[in-house]
Formats: structure tokens, C-alpha cells, sequence
């Protein structure tokens, strides 16, 4: 029955919406045809004809564990070169896509790479996941390590074992990958391969001839680390005959496709068109394109079991907050038949600060370029906030201090942001006499009042265990700074006859206060530091606030420790008062901790002189003046605002 559309509008609503349902079921059937059609047309490559003739038995994933700086990136630049992925020379650092790990030389978000690999005549799929070493990014590295079957233990010959190494190895072993040593950099001049082959085997009961010693800079040896992949690494395990079973590992945003996600099948296959559910969510999409990194992404017909590539959805997935990390999709109707994957657990925010535009008129455009990059970075947490001082702004939750200044220093550059971003403070717990527990991420919510004050049972902040490695001739030196930043020792070990593993536990508010950097300090950058969470524990915290003629001035209150109040308190009043302009009364500045204060700064006022046309005139009407000028103060003081720049505060809570 064909019926023109000014017929339609004059049919019952009933009927309308009976002709809109057929239409978009139509609709899709058509764009999945479309879809299919589409696939089907491109001619098969020759890439993907080599990649469909290999059998799951040659395929292998595996991904590179190591500290920061022993060559990761540089190593999978050359085992890419050696495939054939990429050419020789021309852009360094291939997985390295941000252009704040270039700069700064550390990996950042976990990339990933697949490379087809001629051994003994016959082609391997090796899939390549090149992973951050830095403490801080642990979340991607765990994440990485659900989607491989074993790992390159990566150590550098000169440096040997370092805190990263062992707390990435106890999380690789912990995850059943196997592990094949390798020592880079042995060109160096301090290269000591046998000392670090020795450290391997000390640490980690590590087969010494099982290694392969390299020089990712070089290329020296590189060839022979393959051969050892295949012959050590176990091939992955699924059957492309079963129902779809695949693990979500990674997603990030493209304006054009929407969010694009990073997979790992461990059975059946996926191609475009097919109509999947998540487990997560319950949410339905039809796939638009599958395909592989090699080393961007390259469209293929079909995923199958054991393989990781990406996937993206037609319509796109429009939110990022649909990609859970290790959620499991399936085939619409397979659900009931396929045991979603245990998924990973979500990171925590163990750093806050609050951010602030500038200038006020550049909220809007800030706030689109945080957006952005929460979108691609699942592990920060975002909520507005508004400060009397500042204006509004946003508090911002980070996994730690460096992924706290790495995302400080996307917003700049690629953003062009102007931002000002306070010190980091840590969350804390309140327990309270009815045993209700709360914890606080922000310190303006800090019970002070009175009647809060008569609720709480116990007041608790976060600690973390600490492990340091270090040359033994600055023990003296860490052990100290470890004391005074009030940790308790628990460990200490002599893995080799030079070099010293301490662990201590600390509270993480003195580990965010540049505590890596005093470390580094004291030791000339020897030592090497690594953290994981230790839970909560009973303190004696209070909430410091700055007052400015008893006014607190909210954007920079901060929990802290009682024992630091004093020393703290005289460091604040003495920076603000630098950066607080002269007013035209006198301005008082305190550090108070709870109701005491704690320190104090006056500003003195600007002055005229009342008497300077007065000559030999008596005191009574010398007198009269002053106290004139004394009254035409107090009622200044009493209705005038202290005007604070906002470039005060900028320099006050700048490092």
C-alpha cells in the first residue's frame, strides 16, 4: 500500500508509529546490507590473505615489562622494523602517539601493534602491546596483561633491577604470563650484563641462558629475541567455531567514528555488520568495521579467535563511559550460552586538585578540552566545583602525581589551555559514632564545625607500601627521609652486595608532596621508587585554611597532619603575603589549623601624612588628625574588600 507523506500525517497516531517502527527496522536492515555489501567489495589484501591462512597455533601476544627508561619503545621500534611493519629510520618512537611522551621519553597510554613474522618458512601472528612502566599508569599495564600470553622482561645492563621491574614482574607472574628476560642497552660503557643477569636470577629465579642481550639502540641482537617468543611464549587458546566471546581491553574517541575499542577474541569471530551486546550494559550495537593496528589501523573482513584488533560500531558508540574496561560482548542470542570474562578492576583516584580557568570567560572552552581528554583517559574522575576566590572550576581525581602533570600538560599543549591547578591533596575517611563510614575527597568537606566534630568516631588517611631500590651507600640518607616524612620501615634487603630493597610504609599526602623528587635528590637519582595501596589508617588529621583579614580563603584549604601545622602554617603566610598587593588598610594573613592559628603576617597599609602641612601647631591638633585618620581606617577596613589578583594566587600555588 504506497501512501504519500501528507497522506500518513492525516492516519491515527497509532498507525503512524506502527509505519515509523517498520521504516527504522527497515532502515537498519538496509545499513547492515550496506555494511556487509561494503565488506565484501573491498578486495581481500594480500596482508590478509597471509593473516587468514595462519593457524591459531602460530599466533602469539605478548607485551614488553620494564621500568621507565630501560628502552621499551625503542625495542619496539626495532622488532617493527625487523617484521617489516615499519620502514627503517623516519618516525621513532612509533607507539608513542602523544606528544607529551615524546617529550617527556615515557610511554603513557599502552599501544598496541601486530607484526607477521617468517620463522623456520613458516608466518607468525605476533601481536605486540608496548606498555607505560611508570607506577602510575599500573591500570594500563594490567589491563594490557589480560590480552597477552606472556611478556619481555626488559632490563636495563647498566642499571640492573629497579623498583618498577619488580612490582610490573610480581603483577606479570600474578597474571600466569610467561616471562623471557631480556638486557638492553649492553653497548653502553657502565653496561654490567652480568651483574643484571645475576640481579634476574636473584630477584626472580630467572633461567640466566634463557636471555637474549640486546641493544634496542643499536639493533644488535634484536633478531634472536623472536625466535625466543615463539619458542617460549604459549599460543593463545579459543575456537573461531564457538559463540563471539570478546574482552573490551582499551578504548579511545574519534570525532568522526566515535569511541573505537581495543578487543581481544577468545572465541568465534566478528566481522562488519554483526549485532552485539555487551554484558556490562545490555547495550545493543551493530559493528561497522573490524581490523588490526599495523602499526595505525587497517580494516579487515573478519576477527577470529585468539586475535586482538579493534572494532567500532555503526551508529558509533557516542559516549566513552559505555566502554567499560573489561566488560565481555557477544552475539545478540548467544548470551545465555557465553560466561562473560571476569572484568578488570577500575582504577582508583588516589591524587584531587581542583582546576580554574584563568580568566573566567574561558570556562566554557576549558571545560570542552578537559571533556576531550577524560574521554580518552577513563581513569580520571570529574565533578564541578566552585571556589569564592577562583570562580568555577572542576575537581579532578588522577592515579598520582606524574599522571596528574601529564594531563596538566595535554590540556596546554594540545589544548592551549591557561589553568590554574591546586597543590594535589589525597581523600581521607571519616568514621562516624552511628558507624556510618564517608570518604572525603575534597577538603572543604572536612568536619570542623562543632557539632560535626561531636559525631566523628575516628578520623583515617590513606598510606601506601613503598618499595625503594638503591645503592647501598645512600641508605643513611633514604632511611632518613623515609623517617621524616613519617613512614614505618618494613623491609630492607641486600639483593646484591651493592644494591638495597626498602620497603616502608607511608602516608600517600607526604608521597604527593614531591616526595620522588626529594628521593631522587638525596640519592643523584639512583633510586628508583615504586607504590600500591595500602588501605586507611587511623591519624591525627586537621583541616588548615589560609585567612585574609579572618576571611578563609577557600581555594586553598588542605588536609593535613598535626605534626606539620606549625611549619606549614609560617611557609603559607610568608609566600601570600609576597604576592598580595598593598590595600589602602592594613591586611592580616593567618595560617589557622581548626580554630588556633597557627602563623601570622601583617601587610601594612598604604599612608598618608596628615601632618605634613602642620608646622608649630600644638599636639592637641597633631592629635585630632591621627585620630581622625585612625577612624577613617577602621571604617575602611570594615567595608572595604581585600582585592586579591588572580595572578596572586597563581604564583602562591605554583611549585
Amino acid at each position: 500500500m504506497q501512501r504519500c507523506p501528507f497522506q500518513l500525517l492525516r492516519l491515527p497516531s497509532s498507525i503512524r508509529t506502527q509505519y515509523a517502527s517498520q521504516l527504522l527496522k527497515h532502515t537498519r536492515s538496509f545499513n547492515i546490507s550496506i555494511a556487509r555489501c561494503a565488506q565484501a567489495q573491498k578486495p581481500v589484501t594480500e596482508l590478509e590473505r597471509r593473516i587468514q591462512a595462519i593457524p591459531i597455533e602460530r599466533f602469539r601476544n605478548f607485551c614488553i615489562v620494564a621500568h621507565v627508561d630501560h628502552g621499551k619503545s625503542t625495542l619496539s621500534d626495532r622488532l617493527l622494523e625487523l617484521t617489516g611493519t615499519i620502514a627503517p629510520g623516519g618516525n621513532k618512537q612509533i607507539l608513542d602517539k602523544l606528544d607529551v611522551e615524546r617529550e617527556r621519553g615515557i610511554t603513557v597510554k599502552a599501544q598496541t601493534c601486530s607484526m607477521i613474522f617468517k620463522h623456520e618458512g613458516e608466518d607468525y601472528l605476533l601481536h605486540l602491546v608496548d606498555t607505560p612502566g611508570h607506577v602510575d599508569f599500573r591500570a594500563e599495564v594490567s589491563r594490557s596483561y589480560a590480552s597477552c600470553g606472556g611478556a619481555l622482561l626488559l632490563v636495563d645492563a647498566s642499571q640492573g633491577v629497579q623498583a618498577q621491574t619488580v612490582a610490573n614482574f610480581y603483577l606479570a607472574f600474578s597474571q600466569g604470563l610467561i616471562l623471557v628476560p631480556i638486557i638492553n642497552k649492553v653497548d653502553l660503557p657502565s653496561a654490567d650484563a652480568p651483574r643484571a643477569l645475576e640481579q634476574m636470577q636473584t630477584a626472580f629465579e630467572l633461567e640466566p641462558s634463557n636471555a637474549v642481550l640486546v641493544s634496542a639502540k643499536t639493533g644488535l641482537n634484536v633478531e634472536k629475541i623472536l625466535p625466543n617468543v615463539i619458542r617460549q611464549i604459549p599460543h593463545p587458546v579459543g575456537d573461531h567455531t564457538k559463540p563471539l566471546r570478546l574482552l573490551l581491553v582499551d578504548s579511545w574517541y574519534d570525532n568522526y567514528k566515535g569511541v573505537i575499542l581495543l578487543v581481544r577474541i577468545f572465541d568465534g569471530q566478528v566481522k562488519a555488520g554483526d549485532h552485539v551486546v555487551s554484558f556490562a550494559t545490555g547495550i545493543k550495537y551493530f559493528v561497522g568495521e573490524v581490523g588490526i593496528m599495523y602499526p595505525h589501523q587497517m580494516p579487515q573482513t573478519t576477527l577470529r579467535a585468539g586475535q586482538v584488533g579493534y572494532i567500532h560500531f555503526n551508529p558509533g558508540m557516542k559516549k566513552s563511559q559505555e566502554a567499560l574496561s573489561g566488560d565481555t560482548f557477544t552475539t545478540v542470542g548467544s548470551e545465555h550460552t557465553v560466561e562473560p570474562y571476569p572484568g578488570f578492576e577500575e582504577p582508583k583516584s588516589m591524587v584531587f586538585v581542583s582546576a580554574y580557568p584563568l580568566d573566567q570567560s574561558d570556562h566554557g572552552h576549558l571545560e570542552d578540552s578537559i571533556n576531550q581528554i577524560v574521554l580518552n583517559d577513563r581513569s580520571v574522575t570529574l565533578q564541578k566545583e566552585s571556589s569564592e576566590a577562583l570562580g568555577a572550576g572542576w575537581r579532578l581525581g588522577f592515579l598520582g602525581t606524574l599522571h596528574c602533570s601529564v594531563f596538566e600538560d595535554r590540556l596546554r599543549q594540545e589544548h592551549g589551555a591557561s589553568i590554574i591547578i591546586t597543590p594535589p591533596t589525597v581523600p581521607f575517611k571519616v568514621l562516624w559514632k552511628d558507624g556510618k563510614e564517608e570518604i572525603l575527597q575534597n577538603p572543604a568537606m572536612f568536619p570542623d564545625t562543632d557539632t560535626q566534630g561531636q559525631k566523628v568516631a575516628q578520623l583515617q588517611e590513606p598510606y601506601v607500601s613503598a618499595t625503594i631500590t638503591l645503592p647501598e651507600e645512600y641508605l643513611g640518607k633514604v632511611i632518613e627521609l623515609c623517617e621524616a616524612n613519617r613512614g614505618e620501615q618494613k623491609e630492607l634487603n641486600f639483593f646484591t652486595a651493592t644494591q638495597v630493597i626498602l620497603k616502608y610504609d607511608l602516608p600517600l599526602s607526604q608521597l604527593v608532596d614531591d616526595f620522588f623528587g626529594k628521593l631522587k635528590g638525596a640519592t643523584k637519582g639512583y633510586a628508583s621508587l615504586d607504590y600500591e595501596d595500602a588501605g586507611f589508617r587511623e591519624s591525627n588529621i586537621v583541616k588548615m585554611q589560609l585567612l585574609v583579614n579572618k576571611v578563609p580563603v577557600d581555594a586553598v584549604a588542605r588536609v593535613v597532619h598535626s605534626s606539620q601545622v606549625e611549619r606549614l602554617g609560617r611557609v603559607w603566610v610568608k609566600k601570600f603575603k609576597e604576592h598580595v598587593d598593598r590595600q589602602m588598610f592594613e591586611v592580616i594573613i593567618q595560617a589557622a589549623a581548626g580554630k588556633r592559628i597557627v602563623a601570622r603576617e601583617t601587610i601594612k597599609p598604604f599612608r598618608k601624612d596628615v601632618l605634613q602641612k602642620l608646622h608649630a601647631s600644638d599636639i592637641g591638633r597633631r592629635r585630632k588628625l591621627l585620630d581622625k585618620q585612625k577612624e577613617g581606617r577602621k571604617k575602611l577596613k570594615a567595608v572595604g574588600n581585600i582585592v586579591i589578583e588572580h595572578s596572586a594566587f597563581q604564583k602562591f600555588l605554583a611549585k
